[in-house]
């Protein structure tokens, strides 16, 4: 496959291969959230955005695997690096427990692993003055842990959340979420988490805010923990806030919301955790989604593009009793660990920071410009993009119709389609998606 020349093809999708791979497949799965009857087939061509599944169709992905592929498939600003890696067994390893070497010496390692990761991730978040990171194996153990090291170090026992969250699928994070029911419905939660609103009108200010958080010359988070409010600031525990929401509908917060949770945080010392699990690792054009914002996280969770999972905070707020956290596998899985050092690496090396910020702007310009019927509005920051559409109904049939025509796509929110090319994704292909997405809303 020629990614300069790739074009998605399409004859029959889902076709007979696909049926029966996915026939096969949900007999023997739990329900869970598969989205496509698409069928990638990993042995065949593949590069970039684009992908071929059993039956042959070729693609344009722009869901990047929810952004837990933040550079496609295949791509060799990855693979050639990995070449020279000489598979072993076990490539997971009891990583909490005992350490791995990448060959040659700690500040240089033949190929980055747990190690060089943890490098990484410090030099990328020492603007917050991070210096300890915890590696997991998803995101929601990464929030899982983020809590806890919370609740440790502050000795806290409230937690306050946002509307319209989304922090994971664990029972500690699903405490947290306020988005969809089916995400926390009959399951038992965490006592004493308090929500505030999100205030997602991004260009509103106090005098013109909608959503409840501003009001009465005050805020709803100041409400909560100012003088006369009902919860102790020195009794909260964590603030925990994604910088830009993901499953919730891709919502940007306003500036003024921002501030005041920076201004609050300051004033009344409160923990602030950023969720960046699907806004980090390069996708808004910043390396982190609150490098766009004045708040000064205290812990930072990330995971998807990461590979693995992290929590990422100070040796002040980490516990320093051993075994306070662990696991087993955490920070043991040798491949993953190293395509995360190999990612960031890439994001540095070939500036795809500016070309997620040209390429989202790209895509908002060019899908504005078309000014398709239903389309309500086209936002987002870097290459985490949104859609949003009259109806659910509008929303969910432009979704099937534009799988018709080979581009990928995922529904977040009520009305939204959510957008994620590779990092690198180039302006040929930019065109190609909204062409697509055009087609298939018409």
């Amino acid at each position: 496959m020629n990614r300069e020349t790739a074009e998605p093809r399409v004859d029959d999708l889902p076709g007979k291969r696909a049926r029966e791979w996915v026939e096969y497949h949900t007999e023997r799965a739990a329900p869970s959230t598969y989205v496509y009857d698409f069928v990638w087939d990993r042995t065949a061509p593949a590069e970039g955005p684009f992908c071929t599944d059993v039956d042959g169709n070729v693609l344009l992905d722009f869901t990047s695997h929810v952004g837990a592929a933040p550079l496609g498939y295949n791509n060799p600003l990855i693979l050639d690096p990995m070449r020279e890696f000489d598979l072993v067994d076990p490539l997971k390893i009891a990583g909490q427990d005992f350490y791995v070497s990448g060959g040659g010496s700690p500040e240089n390692p033949d190929l980055p692993g747990p190690t060089g990761l943890m490098d990484r991730l410090l030099d990328v978040t020492s603007q917050y003055g991070m210096d300890k990171v915890f590696l997991s194996n998803s995101g929601a153990e990464a929030v899982e842990n983020a809590i806890k090291i919370c609740y440790d170090h502050t000795k806290g026992k409230y937690g306050i959340t946002t509307e319209g969250a989304f922090h994971g699928r664990t029972l500690g994070a699903l405490s947290l979420n306020r988005s969809k029911s089916v995400y926390r419905r009959d399951y038992p939660e965490i006592p004493s988490v308090h929500t505030i609103p999100f205030c997602d009108d991004r260009h509103c200010e106090a005098e013109t805010c909608s959503c409840g958080f501003f009001g009465g010359g005050t805020t709803g988070l100041e409400r909560m923990v100012g003088p006369g409010g009902f919860v102790d600031p020195d009794d909260v525990a964590y603030l925990i806030l994604e910088p830009i929401q993901g499953e919730g509908g891709y919502r940007l917060p306003s500036e003024a919301f921002m501030n005041e949770v920076a201004q609050v945080c300051e004033t009344h010392d409160l923990t602030l955790v950023a969720d960046e699990i699907q806004s980090g690792m390069g996708r808004t054009g910043e390396m982190w989604a609150a490098d766009h914002y004045p708040i000064e996280p205290d812990v930072i969770t990330a995971a998807k593009g990461l590979r693995v999972g992290a929590t990422i905070s100070r040796s002040d707020v980490f516990p320093e009793e051993r075994g306070r956290i662990s696991s087993t596998w955490g920070a043991g899985d040798v491949i993953a660990s190293l395509q995360g050092a190999l990612t960031l690496d890439a994001i540095h090396e070939h500036d795809l920071l500016h070309n997620a910020t040209e390429r989202g702007r790209q895509f908002v310009e060019y899908l504005s410009d078309a000014d398709p019927e239903g389309v309500v509005d086209v936002r987002g920051k870097g290459l985490m993009l949104a859609v949003e559409f009259d109806t659910p109904e509008r929303r969910d049939d432009v979704l099937g119709a534009a799988f018709e025509r080979g581009l990928l796509t995922l529904a977040c929110g009520r009305k939204a389609l959510r957008i994620l090319p590779p990092l690198d994704v180039t302006p040929r292909e930019i065109d190609l998606g909204v062409s697509l997405l055009c087609e298939a809303i018409e």
